[in-house]
């Protein structure tokens, strides 16, 4: 048996021996390519993104300019450096100090002074006498005189000033040249620069205070409070030690242990430390916090700490159990939480460094003659990059052909077309998505969000023949300016919610929220609505839904539940009636 399969492996292995061959076979693959991750990349950009891109990409490209309105001296740009002039024979000079007739003296109008001195002045010393002569008699005094004025380029205060070694700007300021900027480039960073305040004497951003942080805002009243240098050193630690809103996040017997210091001294200077403006600031709880605003308001009594010491309770507004323990009644419990709601719970806050942005919207509806909506990009958000097809040109005709300067030059404009290409494209994209959206969410322009239908990516997609991704892409981050509001891309799409009628529209998610905190808002002291009831009366108006999602959607928004909401609608009610 081993022999004959020996046998068998052997003619095998002589029929079937090992060769090299070639073969020719054809395949198609989809590959991104690294223009075709950035074109996606750059629709999912917000403008912000956008221009720091494109700002990048300008600083690199030199056949990339901004358009005369977006640059930072975009005023200052010509119309011939715009529209194609040859770049090898413009003295850039004049671009900034006016008009080249007017450089070098020569003005319409003034001759040359040069020439004018000779004869002009000879015509006067005739005309005038023995006034040329000096004070000795003879014709030195005319002489000094012709020098200055024979040599002079012209009678303006510039060249009066650079002759005779004397500044007339402060004499005659009203006379005195436009100063011209060193760098005219960066005249929208530096102000200060000569030429940059061409708008007026100053700039109001240069009056703005500096912005005070909290720290230092505690740093400046230490020296009130503590006037132990040690104890000093002490409490700028423990300044360190508190976060954004206020609150002190170290620990006692863990700083006393670092710093070397008993904690009775680390104590007694974190004590003297919550006295500080604001308010509130150095407590380590939020209990803590309420007591020092209320000390400091000489209100904390006996009653009032026992309220600041159970805010669990009153969290739950268990009024009740609040009277028992604090020993009021009710009209004193509705005046004490009064105080409570008045009182800072972030005593930091105001100091937060991070600054508000404003949003500008990316798409722009207005309501249109015909009854429909005008719907338009906002060109505030759009970047305007030109090419620069003449500097091509005229480096291409002066550099010889297949060269490394030429291949660079190539693969700029190159990047550059490509650039022009995926802004277009990512314009036109954004406009389409947003054209559907309105077409889709038309009642909810008209009506408010009540009637805001429900609508998926896939909708969208299937209307304007898109990739559900590249509308999500699209939608990502970007904001339509509507009547009804300021809007994100997102808003609009929502989760369907089924009728409870047969063959009924679905429900949007977003609206059945906002029905469902009317509902709330309208109640009544003595008819609170539980999420049963309220799950009765959507029922009622044509939409199905479970008690749980009732009671998500309603925790999602803040709303105590039913208890709660009793228990204060209540209370409200027995102090209105008192």
């Amino acid at each position: 048996m081993t022999a004959r399969s020996e046998g068998i492996t052997g003619s095998f292995a002589s029929t079937m021996g090992l060769s090299a061959s070639l073969f020719l076979r054809q395949t198609q693959s989809l590959v991104m390519t690294p223009q075709l991750m950035q074109s996606i990349q750059l629709l999912q950009m917000t403008h912000f993104e956008l221009n720091q891109f494109i700002a990048n990409e300008v600083e690199k490209n030199p056949l990339l300019e901004f358009s005369p309105s977006d640059g930072p001296n975009g005023a200052e740009m010509s119309g011939a450096e715009m529209s194609g002039v040859d770049f090898s024979g413009l003295d850039l000079g004049g671009l900034h100090t006016g008009s080249p007739e007017m450089r070098d003296g020569e003005h319409p109008g003034h001759g040359d002074f040069s020439g004018a001195g000779d004869h002009g002045m000879a015509g006067r010393s005739e005309d005038r006498g023995g006034l040329e002569a000096g004070a000795d008699g003879s014709e030195a005094g005319f002489e000094a005189g012709s020098d200055w004025y024979d040599g002079a380029p012209s009678l303006s205060p510039t060249g009066l000033s650079e002759h005779l070694d004397t500044d007339y700007e402060n004499v005659f300021p009203d006379d005195a040249p436009a100063p011209r900027a060193d760098a005219p480039e960066l005249l929208s960073q530096w102000k200060s620069m000569p030429g940059g305040d061409s708008d007026g004497d100053y700039d109001l951003n240069d009056f703005v205070a500096g912005h005070v942080t909290l720290r230092d805002h505690l740093t400046q009243q230490t020296p009130f409070v503590v006037a132990d240098r040690t104890d000093r050193l002490v409490a700028q630690y423990l300044i360190d030690q508190i976060d954004d809103a206020g609150y002190f996040l170290g620990d006692i017997a863990d700083i006393a242990d670092k710093i070397g210091r008993p904690q009775a001294d680390v104590a007694r200077v974190l004590e003297a430390l919550q006295t500080l403006d604001p308010p509130g600031v150095f407590a380590r709880s939020l209990g803590e916090c309420l007591a020092i605003q209320l000390r400091q308001k000489d209100r904390l009594d006996p009653a009032m700490a026992s309220l600041v010491r159970h805010l669990d309770l009153l969290a739950k507004r268990d009024f009740a159990s609040l009277r028992k323990i604090c020993g009021v009644d009710d009209e004193d419990l509705l005046d004490m939480l009064g105080e409570i709601r008045q009182l800072n719970p972030k005593p930091g806050a105001s100091f937060d460094a991070s600054p508000s942005e404003a949003i500008s919207p990316d798409i722009v509806v207005r309501p249109a003659s015909d009854g429909g909506w005008q719907i338009e990009l906002n060109p505030d958000t759009l970047p305007r990059v030109l090419v620069n097809q003449t500097y091509y040109q005229t480096v291409s005709r002066n550099r010889p052909r297949g060269g490394e300067d030429q291949n660079f030059l190539s693969e700029c404009l190159q990047n550059a077309n490509w650039l022009t290409r995926s802004l277009d494209q990512r314009a036109k994209t954004i406009m389409k998505v947003a054209t559907e959206i309105v077409r889709q969410q038309d009642a909810f322009l008209i009506h408010g969000v009540d009637h805001l239908r429900p609508l998926n990516l896939r909708t969208v997609a299937e209307a304007i023949k898109m990739h559900e991704s590249t509308v999500s892409r699209v939608t990502s981050n970007k904001y339509m300016m509507t009547p009804r509001g300021l809007f994100e891309l997102k808003y609009f799409f929502t989760v369907s919610i089924g009728s409870a009628e047969d063959g009924g529209d679905n429900h949007s998610a977003e609206a059945v929220r906002h029905r469902i905190r009317q509902l709330i808002i309208q109640e009544l002291p003595e008819a609170v609505l539980s999420d049963d009831d309220i799950v009765l009366i959507l029922k009622r108006g044509g939409v199905e839904l479970a008690r749980r999602t009732v009671a998500k959607y309603r925790e999602a928004m803040n709303i105590p539940s039913s208890v709660q909401r009793r228990r204060e609608k209540r209370a409200m009610a027995k102090l209105a009636a008192v």
